[in-house]
C-alpha cells in the first residue's frame, strides 16, 4: 500500500494529465476523456519528471480518493477524470433535474464580481457546485477566506438551464446568472 503523500502526488498528476495538460507527457485522450492505462503508465515513467506508476498504484488511487476525481473503465483498460476538465472532452453526461438549492464555494474576494457576472465556468467546462455546504467551505477555503453561494437550481432547470451530475456527485452546469444566487456567508 503506498503512503498518502505518494498517492497524492499521484493523484495531482493524474488530475494534470487527465483534465488539463496530457500533451505534457504525449498522452492523447479519446473525445470522451478516457486514456489507456497501459500508455498512461509508459508516457508518465518515460516523462521528464518520472512517477513511478503502475496499475495498481493506479487502482489504489482511484479507490481510496475521497473525491472520486477518477473512474476505470468496465474493461479495465481505461481511465479518465470525472470532472474538472479545462479542456474539450465529452463526458457523456445526461442533463439531471437538480435539488431546490445547490452550493458554491468561493473566496470572498471573487464576490462582486461574481455578482456582477454571475458563476462562470473559468477554465473548466461547466460551474461545479456542491449538495451540501461543507463540501462548499473546503472548495472555497483553497481560493481564502470562504464565501458560499447558494443556488437556486431548481428554479434554473425550470427556466431552461441544463445541469448534468459527474460520478462523483458533482453538479455541472455551463453558468449561474447572478439573479440565481444567494450569499450563505
Amino acid at each position: 500500500m503506498a503512503s498518502s503523500k505518494q498517492l497524492n502526488k499521484v493523484s495531482k498528476f493524474l488530475s494534470f494529465v487527465l483534465r488539463h495538460k496530457p500533451e505534457a507527457i504525449g498522452l492523447e485522450l479519446d473525445t470522451n476523456g478516457w486514456a489507456n492505462i497501459d500508455d498512461l503508465i509508459s508516457k508518465a515513467n518515460a516523462s521528464s519528471e518520472p512517477i513511478n506508476l503502475d496499475r495498481t498504484l493506479i487502482q489504489e488511487v482511484v479507490d481510496t480518493s475521497d473525491k472520486k476525481r477518477f473512474i476505470i473503465s468496465d474493461d479495465g483498460q481505461n481511465i479518465r477524470a470525472n470532472q474538472g476538465h479545462s479542456i474539450n472532452v465529452d463526458l457523456q453526461l445526461k442533463p439531471v433535474t437538480p435539488p431546490e438549492f445547490l452550493y458554491h464555494g468561493t473566496a470572498t474576494r471573487f464576490l462582486n464580481s461574481i455578482l456582477q457576472e454571475g458563476l462562470k465556468p473559468q477554465q473548466r467546462q461547466y460551474v461545479h457546485l456542491s449538495t451540501d455546504i461543507e463540501t462548499a467551505t473546503a472548495v472555497g477555503q483553497r481560493y481564502g477566506k470562504p464565501l458560499i453561494l447558494k443556488i437556486k437550481a431548481l428554479l434554473m432547470h425550470e427556466q431552461g438551464f441544463v445541469f448534468y451530475q459527474s460520478e462523483n456527485g458533482v453538479w455541472l452546469t455551463e453558468s449561474v446568472p447572478s439573479t440565481y444566487l444567494i450569499s450563505q456567508s
